[in-house]
């Protein structure tokens, strides 16, 4: 009976997987292991390896085991390659223009959410006034005539800014149509309140003053005669 019971437990033994595994055993546990999705999020991505790459190459250029001058040769060149990449990406491409971070930094306009360009709302407000609405057609276009002084980067009003304060900020880069924005601003005003109802010769006022600031050269652009 107890050597029944012997070998059964012997043979229950033998069939238990080695709590030791050999080589080959530990080279498959592993390679399951690492092939689990949570894995990878700790693989580096391609940039990492390259950015890696370049950083190892210019340490190993100041590692003082390079023999006699050739280390500090090649540390000023590889600085110097640097230096000349980076200048020669500013002239190839330039800093960004400014009236393109001016749109991508006032999605607001005059109190609302306002992504079209001048052209765009130029467009909607001739719409509104083909149609007779012309209160809409009157802060259209004034909204146009702010965004064409954005997209110019001449004046680029902030998201709290009102119509009277670009109107005055507008008038110090257009002086000769200082008269002109103040009015075509007390139109939009006058309007969006309900102070006085939309006409179309509010509309025109306001799309006269856009058309000729869209004609005319900021101040700092007018060459002296």
């Amino acid at each position: 009976m107890v050597l029944t019971v012997a070998l059964r437990a012997a043979a229950a033994a033998a069939d238990v997987p080695p709590l030791t595994p050999d080589g080959d055993e530990a080279r498959r546990w592993a390679e399951e292991e690492l092939a689990k999705p949570a894995y990878d999020i700790a693989e580096p991505t391609p940039f990492d390896r390259i950015a890696r790459a370049v950083g190892d190459f210019i340490a190993s250029l100041f590692n003082p085991q390079v023999s006699g001058d050739w280390g500090s040769v090649l540390a000023i060149v590889a600085t110097v390659a640097v230096v000349v990449l980076i200048v020669t990406a500013f002239v190839v491409w330039g800093m960004p223009r400014v009236s393109r971070r001016a749109a991508a930094r006032t999605p607001v306009l005059f109190g609302e959410a306002e992504h079209r360009t001048a052209a765009a709302l130029r467009a909607a407000a001739a719409e509104r006034a083909q149609a007779g609405d012309w209160e809409n057609a009157v802060v259209l276009r004034f909204r146009a005539l702010a965004r064409g002084c954005s997209e110019r980067g001449v004046v680029d009003p902030p998201p709290g800014a009102t119509v009277h304060g670009f109107a005055q900020a507008a008038a110090r880069v257009f002086p000769a149509l200082a008269t002109r924005l103040e009015e075509a601003a007390a139109a939009f005003d006058d309007v969006r309140y309900l102070r006085r109802p939309g006409t179309a010769e509010l509309y025109r006022l306001v799309a006269a003053v856009d058309e000729d600031l869209a004609a005319a050269r900021p101040l700092a652009e007018q060459v002296p005669a």
